[in-house]
This record gives C-alpha cells, sequence and structure tokens, in this order.
C-alpha cells in the first residue's frame, strides 16, 4: 500500500545525501554478468537463479518494509470500524481493512523466498529495527479522513507501487499485481465516499477540506525524500527494482491529483500550487522534510501508539499460532502413521 520507506534505510536518519552504490564482490564473473545481463534485457530474477548479496539484501529491506507498512496501515482506519456511519461503510472498510492484512502476507511470503524468516521480520519491526511508512503516524481525527486516506494515501501508494508490476524480481513482482488491483478499488471507494460527503451538509464539507488540509503535504512525502537525498534510489534503479525516481513518481501524482480535487469541490492547501505550461506540469510549494525526518526517527504523532498496538496483536494472537501449529502437528503424525 505505501512505499515511502523504500528510500529510508532501517534505523537510519536524515541522509546527507545518496549512498554509493555497493561493489558486487564475486568470484565467478560469469554469474554477474549473467545476471547483469538479465536485468538490462528486462527478464525476471526467480528465487533459486543467483543473485548479488546487494540485490538481495535491498529486496528484503524494500520488501519486509512494504509488507510492515500493510500491516501497521490497518491501524489508522481499523480504529473507525465500530464507529463507520452506516452498515455499508462498515462493510466496506472491513473489507478494505482485511486487503491490506492479506496484502502483508503476500509480502511477507515474497520476502521469504530470499533466505529471511518471518519471525525475523517481525521482530525487526516490533523491535523499531525496521521501517515502515511515517504516513501511519499520524492520527485519524473523523470520519473525513478515512475517504482522505483512500483517495490521496491510496493514491500516492497506486502511483508508488505500479511500477513494482515490472520490478526484476519474479516474486515481488507478480504479488504486485493482485496488490495493486485491490488497491486501485480502495482508491475509487475512498474517492466515491468523500463524492457524497460533500454534496451533503456544510459540515460535512467542511470535515472533507479539513482532512484534506491535514494530509496532503504528507501524502507528497510520502514518495520518499528528493533524489538528491535518496540514500537506496540508486541502487533499486541500477537493479531494476525501481523504475521511476521520487521526485518523478511525485509530480505524476500532483498531476494526476489535482483534477480530481477540482471535481470533488475541496483545495488543496498549497498557494503555490500552479499549471506550468512551459513544463507541462503543475509547480507545487516546498515540503517540510524536518517533519518528514522526525516522524520517520520516532517523534511522530502516533508512532510508539502504532508500534504498542501492532507488538500487543502480536502477543495476542500467540496462542492462535501455538494452536494451528499443534494441530498440524498432529495431523503430520496421524497422516504418517495410516500410513505405515
Amino acid at each position: 500500500m505505501y512505499t515511502q520507506s523504500f528510500s529510508v534505510g532501517d534505523g537510519q536518519g536524515k541522509s546527507n545525501g545518496p549512498k554509493p552504490v555497493p561493489v558486487i564482490s564475486v568470484d565467478d564473473a560469469e554469474k554477474v554478468a549473467a545476471f547483469e545481463q538479465k536485468i538490462a534485457d528486462d527478464g525476471r530474477i526467480e528465487p533459486q537463479d543467483w543473485m548479488p548479496e546487494a540485490y538481495r539484501k535491498t529486496l528484503i529491506r524494500q520488501i519486509s518494509q512494504h509488507a510492515h507498512s500493510e500491516i501497521v496501515g490497518m491501524l489508522p482506519e481499523g480504529n473507525w470500524i465500530s464507529r463507520a456511519p452506516s452498515l455499508k461503510r462498515k462493510a466496506i472498510l472491513i473489507a478494505k481493512v482485511q486487503d491490506e492484512g492479506g496484502h502483508g502476507l503476500y509480502l511477507y511470503s515474497a520476502a521469504e523466498t530470499l533466505g529471511v524468516s518471518r519471525d525475523k521480520m517481525l521482530d525487526d519491526l516490533h523491535t523499531g529495527r525496521a521501517k515502515y511508512s511515517s504516513i501511519f503516524n499520524y492520527p485519524t481525527l473523523n470520519w473525513a479522513d478515512v475517504g482522505v486516506i483512500g483517495w490521496l494515501v491510496d493514491g500516492a501508494a497506486i502511483m508508488n507501487q505500479i511500477p513494482l508490476c515490472r520490478c526484476s524480481y519474479g516474486p515481488y513482482a507478480r504479488a504486485m499485481i493482485r496488490v495493486c488491483k485491490e488497491e486501485s478499488f480502495h482508491q475509487r471507494q475512498g474517492y466515491e465516499s468523500l463524492l457524497v460527503m460533500m454534496r451533503g451538509t456544510e459540515e460535512q464539507r467542511a470535515m472533507v477540506q479539513d482532512a484534506v488540509n491535514r494530509w496532503w503535504w504528507k501524502c507528497l512525502a510520502m514518495f520518499g525524500p528528493p533524489d538528491a537525498d535518496s540514500p537506496n534510489s540508486a541502487i533499486g534503479m541500477r537493479y531494476g527494482i525501481k523504475r521511476f525516481s521520487n521526485d518523478d513518481l511525485r509530480q505524476k501524482f500532483v498531476d494526476a491529483t489535482v483534477p480530481q480535487a477540482e471535481i470533488l469541490g475541496v483545495t488543496l492547501p498549497d498557494p503555490d500550487l500552479k499549471w506550468n505550461e512551459a513544463r507541462g506540469h503543475y509547480d507545487y510549494g516546498p515540503i517540510d522534510w524536518d517533519e518528514f525526518w522526525r516522524t520517520v526517527n520516532g517523534d511522530g504523532p502516533c508512532n510508539k501508539e502504532r508500534l504498542a498496538t501492532r507488538v500487543k496483536a502480536d502477543r495476542d494472537g500467540q496462542w492462535v499460532r501455538d494452536a494451528a501449529l499443534a494441530h498440524a502437528r498432529k495431523r503430520a503424525a496421524r497422516e504418517a502413521k495410516e500410513a505405515a
């Protein structure tokens, strides 16, 4: 769902510039050449294929952060399930939150093909060693926030994730095809919810505008820091994991969203936002990167709350996992005995 953290290293603060691309050191030059040729030919690397260690580590970091973002992303909207304004909206929101949990499972499974265990990935998340998208460290103050998350946050995610369907690593690319289809539905659902509110009372319209004001700049930051300050972009693009730079994706999102806002009838909170005929794109104002880095590094409004909720959910669900494993062992033993 959310990919800002792809450009932020685990345990890393604000970057002073791009990291140098690691030098691949292997004994067999033929393996390196075959790998790089497959990347150049826009082929797919599969789990059984040889790959440089830097490629494997980059994928583990990115896919696991993506999976973490999906399951932490269930929390800001999940707490509105019991307060949805109608049975229809409740059912839609339950389905959406369930989808996000499924996305996390797809992605953890894809990461496991690289030799990292799910327990290790979750331990990194719960102990704060791994990052997830900073967008989820902000509160959802009213029902309009749920619609704006669907429209803007999921819209930014789709812009970021569609190119991942052509990622050079096969399991990740294939997982993203289904994820993007479901995220597209989430974006349309959020926009439809806001359209209904904008046709309602003055109070409802004010709620939508307030939510847009609070989420707009945070969504622009979701694409990650400017290209010059993005520590992992160089290696991601070299290996065919990323297809577009952070700034290019951010611009595409702005260009696509401004017409939608006009139809919706809301004002995007940027006095510098205007069409630039010479560039063929919208110009937009400066992003508060200091706030971005504070939130990434654990000082956002809900960082501690979100992580504590995830840890509690994991602990509370341990008995279910233990019971399932015990049942599986008993069944396997019974089948083995019957086969004998």
